[in-house]
């Protein structure tokens, strides 16, 4: 039996620990807050309650794994789990709007060619078809198997972009999202669509490798589910489980240093000064400067550009939900590549795209006759926006409003209180440089959108969570947990579950 030390409650973190003390050993997490959940957080007013990291759930099959493997109880037996229907509204900036049902490519083209005319459903399904084909060639590589020493192959793109011919020229393929949308998508509300899905996940969709193409096939493939409660509510579930496995919690205590002895980790050192022995030690947090004893790997997915974060208003409403809202709502820009000038050249957006979360659920209000809406968008990080100037955040907070409103009838009216959070606050709760929200991995780009392996260079320091392989997410942050459990475990003969 060894004894472990984890640095971080957050849920990749957590996953870890869980399956390691199945496997027998003596593990114990550090956490720098005085809770768990990491990016799964929750604000809560008057009976009215909020999730402030991401509101749906996708790939559930990586907690439902997490369950069976950690006890009796499944994670349905858990939590409620509810399929989105449908998964997404889209308003666009020339007026039109679109539902996509969840998880069904044959209600989805068909909802595309009845808003956006004859072919817009063929193109999209089409492209689908090529992102099917990327996820099938990097899924293993990319979520299911530790880093390679050799990441030649994850640094192709998996995406098989069409080949156009041009005269007198050689031939042209897309290499990011917006050329995609351009080249292959053809229509400037498709093309908004894919972008929207880039920049929910922080992604800059002139940049980022064209697999990001994996995102919509993921979310459109799988399907999108909530949690009744709200997402806080898994980390509830998976706290509880930490605990069900005899894992121990020291809440207040932030390590501000991984401990060396002979060439491995051996511990680590608390604020306070005390000193911890271990013989593995997992990181489930943004490494702070000094905090590794080993020169440490770059913030992986954007060449060095600031990792944007999330930008909420919470909004207390008077009146019920009227009869057929759905459930999450996409405002789009008019101006995408404003938009994405002003997100990662680190200023605000004038227009930004607003992503409005209504749930169904009497647990997130004081009764039927009111309504907790979320409106979210992808912004700069703090710093290279002062995200504690008082004028700004509620200057930009109105922005954020207006744009809500297109989605939800008579939004002003209703409103009894706005809870403003912006990267400054996530900065400050989960220590996240910046307040930034850290990206899924992506093959493509020469590797520079992968994210730091599990198995670390200092012999016995294994990374867990957003920002290490394979990247941000509630279901990518699950993965590492699962793969930092089995390099543990097994030792470097590892190789992912099978």
């Amino acid at each position: 039996m060894a004894r472990i030390a984890v640095i971080g409650a957050g849920t990749g973190a957590m996953a870890a620990a869980a399956r390691l003390s199945v496997a027998g050993h003596r593990v114990t997490v550090y956490e720098r807050s005085e809770t768990y959940g990491g990016s799964l957080g929750r604000y809560a007013r008057d009976g009215f309650v909020f999730d402030t990291g991401p509101g749906l759930l996708h790939l559930p099959a990586v907690y439902r794994d997490l369950f069976v493997k950690t006890g009796k109880e499944s994670l349905e037996q858990c939590v409620t789990l509810t399929q989105v229907d449908p998964a997404s509204r889209h308003l666009f900036a020339d007026g039109t709007a679109v539902s996509l049902p969840n998880a069904s490519r044959a209600g989805v083209t068909g909802a595309l060619d009845r808003a956006l005319g004859e072919g817009a459903g063929a193109r999209w399904g089409d492209f689908l078809d090529r992102a099917g084909i990327a996820w099938n060639r990097s899924r293993r590589p990319l979520l299911e198997e530790p880093l390679p020493e050799d990441r030649q192959t994850l640094g192709r793109d998996p995406y098989p972009g069409v080949r156009r011919r041009r005269l007198l020229r050689g031939a042209r393929q897309a290499g990011t999202p917006a050329e995609v949308g351009a080249w292959e998508l053809a229509d400037p509300r498709l093309a908004a669509l894919l972008d929207g899905y880039a920049l929910s996940y922080g992604l800059d969709p002139r940049r980022a490798p064209a697999a990001a193409a994996l995102l919509p096939y993921m979310e459109e493939t799988f399907g999108s589910w909530y949690v009744g409660g709200g997402m806080r509510v898994l980390a509830d579930a998976v706290y509880e489980r930490c605990l069900a496995r005899k894992v121990d919690f020291v809440f207040g205590a932030e390590v501000v240093r991984v401990s060396e002895k002979d060439g491995r980790a051996a511990g680590v050192e608390l604020a306070d000064g005390t000193g911890v022995e271990a013989d593995h030690v997992v990181l489930g947090a943004q490494p702070a400067p000094g905090l590794l004893p080993v020169r440490e790997e770059p913030p992986a997915g954007t060449q060095g550009a600031p990792v944007p974060g999330r930008f909420l208003v919470m909004l207390s409403l008077r009146n019920a939900r009227e009869a057929g809202a759905v459930h999450r709502t996409v405002v789009h820009t008019g101006d995408p590549g404003a938009e994405q000038e002003a997100v990662f050249g680190g200023r605000t957006a004038h227009e930004p795209t607003v992503t409005v979360l209504r749930p169904d659920d009497p647990a997130t209000r004081p009764d039927q006759e009111h309504e907790a809406v979320t409106l979210m968008a992808t912004v700069a990080p703090h710093g290279p926006v002062d995200w504690t100037d008082g004028a700004l955040r509620e200057r930009f907070a109105e922005v954020v409003t207006g744009r809500g409103a297109e989605a939800v009838p008579g939004l002003r009216g209703r409103i009894l209180h706005a809870e403003v959070r912006t990267p400054a606050e996530t900065a400050a709760e989960t220590g996240a440089g910046g307040g930034s929200v850290p990206p899924p991995a992506l093959a493509g780009a020469g590797g520079a959108y992968l994210h730091p392996g599990n198995r670390s260079p200092l012999p016995g320091l294994y990374l867990a969570g957003g920002w290490s392989h394979p990247g941000g997410g509630t279901a990518h942050a699950g993965m590492s947990g699962a793969l930092v459990a089995g390099l543990v475990v097994e030792g470097d003969g590892f190789r992912g579950s099978r």
